[in-house]
């Protein structure tokens, strides 16, 4: 009796280390690929706050947490059962797939550089950040989410294809459980983060009032320091999205048979990181992250230019068309 008891208590631990190492290994590959998803998160933080321009301070969580459920139904319902599919049946596809995934982020990188040369933002236009100007009507709530969730089902989509590649040689409920995990919390952290970031002025406003010298001056500082911080987020979610995008292109490329760019990239990194010495792998790393983000940034460009002509040829023929009928 006591030995067959053993013996159970023996199997319980050994399904127990199973079980721990099999959570070790779903952790460490939630973790790596919810890395790679940087430059998207970074971005998508940056840009949601835009959303609630205009509403009343007392709707901005309210419309923040719909928008949030929202986007995880989008990752989770809509996007890890096609992925999830596409990695069974298809896994030759996650490699093109992956850089079309690439080239949109560097033209949504590139489109937010070209917008700041030309000194407007790609949203200028959504008015400052203190409410509707000029006594404006206030947005359509239903409007407004809908509009935000069908946008974020493409930074989704994103997210998700550039998490399935780092686990994609894992079993299928891995990838499963690791796609669900990343899924979950990049939406809680973003959507988490720009509440906080909303509520900053409000909470700031408050302190402000308080009697306390200290800390009013502390109230004052974070009213002062959001549009500096939103700045720095935007400016940090670009060069991500751009250094991101362009490893993308070049590991694709390279996956697909074109490796010079990836090997001239790689060439340089290595040498830098054996020339320097002990700062050499960060160097290395910085090197190559700068080319991804250079390559990035040109291929963004091309197809903004690409996608502007294309407007300009629409207007011109659309313009055309309406001609006959002035007269």
């Amino acid at each position: 009796m006591s030995a067959g008891l053993v013996a159970l208590l023996d199997d319980v631990a050994l399904l127990a280390r199973a079980a721990a190492a099999s959570l070790d290994d779903v952790g460490a590959a939630a973790a790596r690929a919810g890395a790679k998803t940087a430059g998207v998160v970074v971005d998508d933080t940056a840009v949601t706050p835009q959303y609630v321009r205009g509403l009343a301070a007392e709707r901005e969580v309210p419309i923040i947490r719909r928008i949030a459920v929202g986007s995880l139904r989008n990752k989770l319902l809509i996007i890890l059962p096609v992925v999830l599919l596409l990695s069974w049946l298809l896994p030759v596809a996650l490699t093109p797939l992956l850089m079309l995934g690439g080239a949109y982020l560097c033209f949504e990188g590139a489109e937010k550089v070209w917008g700041r040369l030309r000194g407007h933002g790609p949203h200028a236009a959504a008015g400052g950040p203190g409410g509707a100007a000029g006594g404006a009507a206030l947005p359509d709530e239903d409007a407004l989410v809908k509009g935000a969730v069908r946008t974020d089902l493409v930074l989704s989509a994103e997210i998700m294809v550039i998490a399935l590649d780092e686990v994609v040689t894992e079993p299928f409920l891995t990838r499963a459980v690791v796609l669900a995990l990343v899924g979950v919390a990049v939406t809680v952290g973003v959507y988490g983060v720009v509440a906080l970031i909303v509520k900053m002025d409000d909470a700031g406003l408050r302190l402000a009032e308080a009697p306390s010298a200290a800390v009013a001056r502390l109230g004052r500082g974070m009213v002062a320091a959001l549009p500096k911080l939103l700045t720095v987020l935007t400016v940090v979610g670009t060069a991500a999205m751009l250094w991101v995008g362009g490893h993308l292109l070049l590991v694709g490329a390279d996956e697909l048979g074109l490796t010079a760019p990836y090997e001239v990239v790689h060439h340089a990194e290595e040498a830098v990181a054996e020339a320097l010495g002990a700062v050499g792998p960060v160097a290395g790393w910085l090197v190559a992250t700068l080319a991804a983000a250079v390559l990035g940034l040109l291929v963004g460009l091309l197809v903004v230019a690409v996608v502007h002509a294309v407007e300009v040829v629409r207007h011109h023929r659309s313009a055309t068309d309406a001609a006959p009928s002035a007269h």
